[in-house]
């Protein structure tokens, strides 16, 4: 990614982001410059149609709701794993597709929830009353338990939801108040291999000739959620230089984050992740060639492994490009130079930037410990992640709310229970997989002369280590994890279920390790950068955007190409660049489907295109709409540029990636006869305009 002035002028935090910049809360969209670019006022009561049209897939996506009657837009990946967990060896929905003709046969998902953001309330000047005087660790802990304290006040059933959100890095703090649906149904998936077309060759790229959409549907009481605010349907579509507005859920960007974390990053944490994936791909590969069902049950893991290990590689390519780093390195010098000028800013401010650096040191230090002990990376398995948090929620409930870990809050617990007593299939050749090999990583990262190492592996090696916990343990029967939840700790305590002893063998040094990195590290992190926030905000104020955390965002942008090595990238493609790009070889296999319907095809109908929209990871499933608020597309990606938009954003190159609405009509009624799909979209159709 290529240095730009927009990309220094951002860590300055300018008072106007250039281009059509900006994942933007929706109590601070730049209305004024939107009208004044494009002629179009979003008024208040735009917005609040957009927010409340649109929705957050707890699971790491976006979707939206496109009828009253609950029915809800995302991508196919983003229902990937549902999708797996209802298929079997007979019936692999994954490979074939489905859809429910009738209501009835509409299939609720083991582990979904959805979440549609009712309000924001800023709570920043409780939060920070909270935090008056105090450093270190005081500082962390104080922050934990109000936060925690606001949520619970806030939370008054479990179809609410509430979360205290940090935004400009503890700079600000508001309040996200959700409706919480957690019986979440599949309606409608095509193929993976259309869904999917291209394959890892094509994701990140473009052209592309996707159709990456699954229908799913709310319920509430057993029955279709009615909901007052949802996307009606363009007649006309995308059209090439039209406005365009992507309502979504942004996972996380690190535009705002200092040198120093910066540097943390790009030497220490991404080139270590990226070795750790490569590694899974490698074993999911092989673990796949065994036959169809071992590649049935491992496809959703090695998608998702595919797809971080090309992203991490990008933002780490984009760290890598020495022009771009001296942007980054002198936006913070002038800064800090900045602040130096004024003798009462240097007091209050000028240490933060020193105080951050000697964190990362720190973070350097003890990160193999805290990725492979406490963060997961040295137990890849769901049956182990079962039974760590049967140990956890045994120690934490007890506990006063403000004083547990912060996934253990009340206002956390819906979302932890639907996660343990889902009914999704486990497989024990996966599992002895992933955890051996997880294993083998842990003695290799922390030695095995390491206590930990030889508490877990003792004389045996992690392929018999795992075998004997996976054919051991009774976890996977949801009785038993219910009985042990409900007794609590005297219950786990008691169990002599080998996965549970293991979590429990393990947790005090998970815990140690957690603990010297809350009470050192973040917290020094977290009260450093509300001061570097509040440095930005006496000089700039608030009007620049906030790095993304997965939380509720609108972009504007426009349907455009790019150049691309001095040629232009036409920003649309159609139909019928499916069928030319068709080898009859994965990942470039039409689905037989799809060959069936050719005749029947308007070959013309636009399929994918590209805006410059900012978008950037969990923004999949995101609803792409005019100025009307109608259904345009449906963003599934974003170009290999945007790869590096974790760290800034170039207006010349960045696209974002989306199935054509027309597309998907026309693939629903002349591909898969979801005439019933058709019907309650085309109900709720708009006038476009007229």
């Amino acid at each position: 990614m290529k240095a730009s002035p927009a990309i220094a002028a951002l860590i300055l935090a300018s008072s106007i982001a250039h281009a059509d910049e900006g994942m933007w809360t929706y109590n601070n969209f730049p209305s004024d410059k939107v009208k004044q670019k494009y002629g179009f006022e979003s008024t208040q009561q735009w917005l609040d149609h957009v927010r409340l049209s649109s929705l957050r897939l707890a699971q790491g996506c976006s979707a939206s709701l496109v009828s009253p009657n609950g029915l809800v837009m995302t991508n196919h990946h983003c229902a990937h794993q549902c999708i797996e967990q209802l298929s079997n060896a007979q019936k692999d929905y994954v490979a074939s597709g489905f859809f429910a003709r009738t209501e009835k046969e509409e299939v609720k998902c083991p582990v979904l929830e959805a979440n549609q953001l009712t309000q924001i309330t800023d709570v920043t000047d409780r939060v920070r009353a909270a935090l008056k005087g105090l450093e270190g660790k005081q500082y962390n802990d104080a922050l934990k338990a109000e936060m925690s304290k606001i949520e619970k006040e806030c939370a008054t059933s479990d179809d609410v939801r509430c979360d205290v959100v940090s935004l400009y890095h503890n700079g600000i703090f508001n309040l996200y108040k959700y409706r919480r649906f957690q019986d979440v149904r599949l309606v409608f998936a095509p193929e993976f291999a259309i869904a999917f077309f291209g394959g890892d060759p094509d994701n990140f790229n473009f052209p592309r000739y996707d159709l990456d959409v699954s229908f799913l549907r709310i319920y509430e009481g057993d029955r279709p959620a009615k909901t007052e605010h949802y996307f009606k349907w363009s007649p006309e579509g995308a059209r090439d230089g039209d406005l365009a507005f992507v309502s979504g859920n942004p996972g996380g960007t690190s535009r705002l984050n200092t040198v120093a974390q910066l540097e943390y990053q790009r030497d220490v944490a991404l080139p270590a992740n990226l070795l750790r994936l490569a590694e899974l791909r490698g074993l999911l590969t092989d673990f796949a060639d065994r036959g169809p069902e071992f590649k049935r049950i491992s496809s959703p893991l090695l998608f998702g492994t595919e797809n971080s290990l090309k992203g991490l590689f990008g933002r780490y390519q984009s760290l890598l490009d020495k022009a771009f780093f001296a942007s980054k390195v002198a936006a913070e010098q002038a800064f800090r130079s900045k602040i130096n000028l004024d003798p009462a800013k240097k007091r209050t401010y000028g240490s933060a930037w020193d105080a951050i650096a000697k964190a990362e040191v720190d973070l350097k230090n003890i990160r193999r410990p805290l990725v492979y002990l406490e963060q997961g990376a040295g137990f890849q398995s769901q049956l182990f992640s079962i039974a760590k948090t049967l140990v956890r929620t045994s120690e934490e409930l007890p506990k006063p709310n403000e004083k547990r870990l912060r996934e253990y809050a009340d206002s956390a617990m819906p979302a932890v229970k639907q996660r343990l007593f889902s009914s999704a299939p486990i497989y024990d050749d996966l599992e002895i997989a992933t955890l051996a090999f997880s294993l083998t990583k842990l003695r290799e990262m922390l030695g095995p002369d390491d206590p930990a190492v030889r508490k877990v592996l003792g004389k045996d090696s992690p392929k018999e280590i795992a075998t004997s916990l996976v054919k051991g343990t009774q976890l996977k029967d949801v009785k038993l994890r219910k009985a042990l939840f409900e007794g609590g700790k005297k219950a786990v305590d008691a169990s002599n279920d080998p996965m549970i002893q293991l979590a429990r063998k393990i947790d005090p040094d998970a815990r140690a390790i957690r603990k010297h990195y809350e009470d050192d590290i973040e917290s020094v992190e977290k009260k450093n950068q509300e001061l570097i926030a509040k440095a930005n905000f006496e000089i700039y104020g608030t009007s620049n955007y906030p790095d993304a955390t997965f939380t509720a965002r609108v972009s504007y942008g426009q349907v455009k190409g790019w150049i691309e090595n001095g040629k232009p990238v036409n920003p649309i493609t159609t139909m019928a660049g499916a069928f030319e790009r068709n080898t009859g070889r994965e990942p470039f296999a039409l689905p037989a489907s799809w060959l069936a319907a050719k005749s029947k095809l308007n070959l013309g109908t636009p399929m994918n295109f590209c805006t410059d929209n900012d978008i950037i990871g969990g923004n999949s499933g995101s609803p792409m709409v005019n100025k009307n608020g109608e259904i345009i597309g449906l963003v599934f990606d974003g170009n290999i540029h945007s790869l590096g938009g974790e760290y800034g954003f170039d207006p010349a190159l960045n696209r974002t990636v989306a199935v054509h609405s027309a597309a998907l009509i026309e693939a629903l009624g002349k591909i898969y006869g979801a005439n019933r799909i058709i019907e309650e979209l085309r109900s709720q159709q708009g006038s476009g305009g007229k």
